[in-house]
């Protein structure tokens, strides 16, 4: 099992020096649909677009006052914690928020104080709840990214819009999309791992649970009755327990903040970790990942690292 192990390890070594990035690099304009193929979906490798969505209205519109005016009234999904972390490993136990159905008016009164409730709260519901819940915000951006809905010869699966408080973190975790994730006010700090960083992160099984608020303004965490366990990373990237998990002191993440009017291109696969300014607003759009070559390079080091973390 040891050459196994250390197999692995030169798997991620190499992808190190032979094609990624000390850090996440900037471009000052959008690559051609060709030089995104080339030099980053092929290669799967992340970048930020200086002044990305600077000519969206969004940009300069979508201040407090205009929300409460073109949605306030709209009754909207909010991930409501008791810390911040919505879909993580709390207690022995993989904890998804409680989903609270209010207007969003109300939910803007919690992020700028003017209301005081227990717990944190975050707009952060997906499945396209950009173009499901505010729908009279589309007008204010660009309905897909162009230049990688013609390198991908699609459209986005789906059109996410995030709003939340500084204490709202995302755990790390890895998606099987292209995501272009935009900033639109404030800032988002990003952790990221390469696909190749796998065998240095920890995945174990949890009983699936979520919480729920009383009216005392304490949560409890009810598990989800006759459900599977959830394959979930325990480890936090901010506080790693190298006791526990010492194989991850081998990985080495990048870390990149994504400000207003930039946008990150995070490829398929990559682990990410995400924290954010106080009231930050974001609009990402997801594609589907192509389910190729690279796909299956990945399923079979899961698989490897799967089995060696087994015996």
């Amino acid at each position: 099992m040891q050459l196994v192990r250390e197999s692995l390890w030169r798997v991620a070594q190499e992808a190190r020096e032979l094609y990624l990035n000390d850090s996440v690099p900037y471009l000052d304009q959008p690559p051609t649909p060709l030089e995104l193929q080339r030099s980053w979906l092929c290669p799967n490798k992340p970048f930020i677009v200086r002044n990305a969505i600077n000519h969206w209205p969004a940009v300069s519109k979508w201040t407090a006052s205009y929300l409460r005016e073109m949605v306030g009234k709209q009754m909207v999904s909010v991930a409501v914690t008791p810390n911040g972390y919505a879909d993580a490993v709390h207690e022995g136990r993989f904890v998804m928020p409680e989903e609270r159905r209010m207007p969003f008016a109300d939910f803007l009164d919690i992020v700028e104080g003017k209301r005081t409730t227990s717990g944190v709260f975050y707009v952060q519901k997906q499945c396209s709840n950009l173009t499901e819940e505010f729908p009279q915000l589309l007008p204010d951006i660009d309905p897909h990214i162009l230049w990688m809905s013609e390198a991908l010869g699609k459209v986005p699966d789906a059109v996410n819009f995030w709003l939340g408080e500084s204490a709202a973190v995302t755990s790390l975790h890895k998606d099987h999309y292209e995501n272009l994730y935009c900033v639109v006010s404030g800032e988002k700090h990003f952790i990221l791992h390469p696909p190749t960083d796998r065998p240095f992160i920890p995945y174990e099984f949890f009983q699936p649970a979520t919480y729920k608020v009383n009216e005392d303004g304490s949560f409890d965490v009810i598990n989800v009755q006759n459900a599977e366990k959830v394959p979930w990373i325990p480890l936090d990237p901010l506080n790693p327990d190298l006791g526990r998990y010492p194989e991850y002191s081998h990985a080495k993440p990048l870390h990149c903040t994504v400000r207003a009017g930039e946008m990150l291109y995070l490829p398929s696969l990559w682990f990410h970790h995400v924290q954010q300014s106080h009231g930050c607003i974001a609009v990402n759009f997801w594609y589907d990942m192509e389910y190729d070559i690279k796909y299956n390079y990945f399923q079979f080091l899961d698989s490897i690292t799967k089995a060696m973390n087994a015996v």
